[in-house]
């Protein structure tokens, strides 16, 4: 039996903000194999994304807020095996997908790992830190739900998708570093988002929304499917009056970046994003 602590520290409601990337790429799938694409979920939503969530404590050992928790608890030696065991199941289950689905496997893993890893540590660095997290968990991960979860095991992947994923990852991540500006500089880590400032990151996820919206736009007309882009859009529209809303409260008072807003944000975009390409997805199935 895991500990209280461990079990928090996983942070498995977080993974509910990364779901809307899986939704979106099973939605372009041409032809879905259901039980693939069940297992793929269960292995990102509950193995891969909670063991991230709790090496990344494990190698911070935060004291305050960091997403999802609001107040950590100190990490144990419990957690850190727990993350191993986790990431050792993900690839053994990532093989009954398919081989070079858990082949592949490691390779997120491993970026992730490289991202908190004390000895080399990809998040102290505001650039390379961002890239890696949107190529990884934005279109990576794309490519995984594509391609594990279609039963033409094509190697091919949509390029757009994998090119939104990433900007919607992009547009989302420096909004969850707003808030720890300092807590970050304390463990030598200098943010995107500490780099931007407080307005700048605001800024700078507004236009990489945008460009994010640019490329479904180009994708669904593309496909004639113009009625699809308007779905997404229209549940776009409350998470673009929230974000709107807080950017000029941040302007006001820089204290309105704080946890408790950033998780408003959070919950407000992945359940919309969520709702949009869950349609999509029975859309599709429908069609």
């Amino acid at each position: 039996m895991l500990s209280a602590s461990t079990i928090k520290l996983l942070r498995l409601p977080f993974s509910i903000f990364l779901s809307p990337l899986y939704f979106f790429a099973l939605a372009q799938v041409p032809d879905i194999h259901w039980s693939n694409a069940i297992l793929v979920f269960l292995i990102l939503h509950f193995l891969v994304y909670p063991a991230s969530n709790g090496y990344n404590s494990y190698m911070d050992r935060d004291t305050q807020s960091i997403g999802g928790l609001e107040n950590p608890p100190p990490p144990s030696r419990e957690l850190y095996l727990t993350t191993i065991v986790m990431d050792v199941a993900a690839i053994l289950l990532g093989f009954i997908v398919d081989p070079l689905f858990g082949l592949l496997m490691p390779l997120y893993i491993g970026a992730s790992k490289a991202y908190s890893y004390r000895g080399i540590r990809l998040k102290q660095y505001p650039v390379i830190g961002y890239l890696t997290v949107i190529l990884f968990q934005g279109a990576f991960t794309f490519a995984l739900v594509y391609y594990g979860s279609n039963s033409e095991n094509t190697l091919w992947a949509p390029w757009q998708g994998m090119v939104i994923c990433a900007l919607l990852i992009g547009g989302f991540y420096p909004l969850t570093q707003i808030y720890q500006h300092q807590q970050d500089l304390d463990d030598g880590v200098a943010t995107i988002s500490y780099k931007l400032g407080y307005n700048g990151t605001f800024v700078f996820c507004a236009i990489v929304y945008m460009l994010a919206w640019l490329f479904m736009a180009q994708f669904f007309i593309n496909k004639h499917e113009g009625y699809k882009l308007l779905l997404i859009s229209i549940f776009f529209v409350p998470v673009i009056v929230y974000f709107v809303r807080w950017s000029i409260a941040v302007r006001k008072n820089n204290n309105a970046a704080n946890f408790k807003n950033t998780m408003k944000m959070n919950w407000l975009a992945a359940s919309c994003t969520n709702t949009a390409f869950i349609i999509l997805v029975i859309w599709k199935s429908i069609e």
